[in-house]
């Protein structure tokens, strides 16, 4: 043991922490990344372009090193969760366990077809049977998220069981799938995953004008990756929409918690920023007027629940508040980004960029991760002290082992070479492999197939 009279119980969390804040990084890549891939190619075929066709060819290149990183932090969870959470799954194992199975067919599903469709560029000679080939990895990982969704959206509100004398019984795992937070839930991942993809290669597009690459195979990718960020961010805003509804009908205390609203009134206010006092006061916040209200049932004059209806023992960190208001500031910085971008394309016909708007989207990127990192935070922070609400407090599901201090070390390690080594992987990769070489080369091809 490394350290002496620490708690099981913290390290298990900071562990877990520490591997799901990794591994989002490279499971929403993984997610969102296909479907860019699969609308590039479309567009390549449909249009004959083939600097489109290039960008399919490209982004599936660097695809391939972050699934891989992914498979590897996706190990380590399920490995964590067994080791750190044995009574936690105890329970899953019961009740959830059909979707995590079904997470694993569909990796396998995509993993597949990602295989055959990587080694069979140029092997057909209709182009879209080709196409076709990627339709079951975008499927396969979208529903490697949406599965793995399902799990915790059961452990935010669990159902199709019940509890007898502290054990389940009559359990209809179907039913534990359709939890009333997955709809919201899943969705929310799905889109917020798109999104962030489309800003990332975005901002790699971005960052090559910058540079003074101006051939029209980047135009087009930025035009492409940008119009996409737009139309994910109008659908992301409103499933966040509704994602608040839910909160105010199924997890009233978290959404209470977040909004520091401790007495149950209607025409309640939304309040951003502010700092809370000991006897619940908030000084220097803006408030919303009905704000909160509209939030939770689009009713400006709606009663939203307090969080003093709660017992105190079981009121969510209010720490919260703070995510949460940062998570917007974030989504409303990529609002202003990809909104200004679209006036931009139409009004100057998306033939150049100011300096200006790509810089704000080479900062869209970054912004867009630490989005997909607060929202998830805020989520899982959110739900304490339960890991399976109303259920099992975290505490009581966590391991009582004295080496996870040990596992921590060896596991951030770990994360370190993965995080350092995929980096570098992929700027060598393209940095020697200029896609101005790639296009001259088909070009003179195409003049001179002899």
């Amino acid at each position: 043991m490394l350290l002496n009279g620490y708690d099981p119980v913290v390290f298990s969390r900071i562990l877990t922490s520490l591997t799901l804040g990794f591994h989002i990084i490279y499971a929403t890549i993984g997610v969102g990344i296909p479907l860019m891939i699969a609308l590039a190619e479309w567009i390549g075929i449909k249009r004959n372009d083939f600097h489109y066709l290039l960008l399919a060819r490209r982004w599936a290149r660097g695809y391939v090193i972050t699934v891989a990183v992914g498979v590897v932090t996706g190990t380590a969870i399920g490995l964590q969760l067994s080791l750190l959470w044995p009574s936690f799954m105890k329970v899953a194992g019961q009740s959830i366990s059909l979707p995590l199975f079904l997470e694993t067919f569909a990796f396998f599903f995509e993993a597949i077809f990602l295989g055959i469709y990587l080694y069979t560029w140029d092997r057909f000679k209709s182009r879209m049977t080709h196409f076709w080939l990627l339709i079951p990895v975008v499927i396969g990982s979208s529903a490697s998220a949406f599965f793995i969704t399902i799990v915790n959206a059961f452990m935010n509100y669990p159902v199709g069981f019940t509890l007898v004398n502290g054990e389940i019984a009559d359990v209809n795992p179907i039913a534990a799938m359709l939890s009333p937070a997955m709809p919201t839930k899943v969705a929310h991942v799905l889109s917020s995953a798109y999104l962030t993809c489309a800003f990332i290669l975005a901002a790699i597009t971005a960052w090559s004008l910058l540079k003074g690459k101006n051939h029209i195979y980047y135009k087009k990718a930025l035009k492409l990756t940008m119009v996409c960020a737009f139309v994910f961010m109008i659908s992301t805003a409103l499933i966040g929409d509704l994602s608040g509804k839910y909160l105010a009908k199924y997890q009233p205390e978290k959404l209470a918690a977040t909004e520091w609203h401790f007495e149950t009134m209607g025409k309640a206010p939304l309040i951003l920023g502010g700092i809370l006092t000991e006897d619940n006061e908030v000084k220097y916040g803006l408030k919303i007027p009905f704000g909160l209200s509209i939030l939770a049932h689009s009713n400006p004059f709606a009663e939203v629940t307090g969080l003093n209806e709660f017992p105190e023992d079981e009121h969510p960190p209010l720490w919260i508040h703070y995510l949460f208001d940062i998570k917007m500031a974030y989504a409303a910085f990529m609002v202003l980004v990809s909104l200004l971008f679209i006036i931009e394309m139409v009004r100057k016909k998306g033939n150049t960029y100011r300096r200006w708007l790509l810089c704000a989207v080479v900062i869209a990127a970054p912004v867009a991760i630490l989005t997909i990192e607060h929202g998830w935070i805020f989520s899982e922070v959110g739900r304490q002290p339960w890991i399976l609400r109303g259920i099992m407090r975290t505490a009581e599901g966590a391991t009582t082992s004295d080496h996870v201090d040990l596992m921590l070390l060896l596991f951030a390690l770990l994360y370190l070479v993965l995080g350092i080594s995929s980096v570098r992987v992929l700027i060598k990769m393209f940095r020697n492999n200029h896609a101005e070489d790639e296009i001259a080369a088909y070009e003179k091809e195409a003049h001179d197939p002899l």
